[in-house]
């Protein structure tokens, strides 16, 4: 696969993830979120902010950008790729080079799909926190971690009521689960270590209000201002 291919990848996948879906929903309400209650363009402020409606609506939205950068984009890539190389049709040596490099170039349009979403520009490079659109790029990757990185999600927030602790429970569960569950794709554990960490560090604002005893629990509603 030419190192073209996976450029194009990492773009397509940087500008889908970069949509701020959170934004533009609460923009289409007259609001902006980013002046509303923790300040953050994701799933979770969307809800607080604007309904549970609007909020679910975002964390659809944001995982869907996730999985359609690695299943779609991946391919969009691939074709362009062969475009660009001339070739009109594919031989089986050249098929052969394009499926084995289809899982690197999913994981290279998973982590910038998250990095979009985190840091985008259409917003000065500030964006969510990645939790969704994770969860969208490994329901493509690795959907079976993914279900245990759910469970530890819906566990911890069942017993705190804390959004943020089942956020980073995810985030600590999904590379667990990677490197037991599949231990021969290093690549794949590397990858899933690093967006576990820097998920823990986007809430890193949440951690210290826990450690004050001033971070909302869920189902309280910010009032608009």
């Amino acid at each position: 696969m030419p190192i073209l291919g996976y450029i194009l990848t990492a773009l397509a996948a940087y500008l889908l993830g970069s949509i701020p879906t959170g934004f533009l929903v609460a923009k289409a309400k007259g609001v902006d979120i980013r002046a509303a209650g923790s300040g953050n363009i994701g799933a979770t402020n969307a809800m607080r902010v604007l309904g549970k409606t609007a909020g679910i609506f975002v964390l659809l939205l944001d995982a869907a950008k996730g999985f359609i950068a690695c299943c779609l984009g991946v391919f969009m890539a691939v074709n362009l790729a062969n475009q660009q190389s001339g070739l009109h049709s594919v031989d089986n040596n050249s098929g052969d080079a394009v499926f084995n490099s289809l899982p690197y170039l999913q994981i290279v349009a998973g982590i910038f799909a998250v990095l979009g979403h985190n840091y985008t520009c259409w917003l000065k490079f500030k964006g969510g926190k990645g939790v969704a659109t994770t969860a969208g790029v490994y329901l493509a990757l690795a959907p079976v971690p993914l279900a245990v990185a759910l469970a530890a999600f819906i566990l911890a927030l069942l017993v705190t009521r804390y959004v943020s602790v089942g956020s980073i429970s995810a985030a600590v569960a999904l590379p667990v689960a990677v490197w037991i569950m599949a231990p021969d794709n290093l690549l794949l554990g590397i990858v899933t270590t690093a967006l576990g960490a820097l998920a823990i560090y986007k809430h890193k604002s949440n951690i210290r209000r826990l450690l004050a005893g001033t971070e909302n629990r869920l189902g309280k509603k910010t009032e608009i201002k």
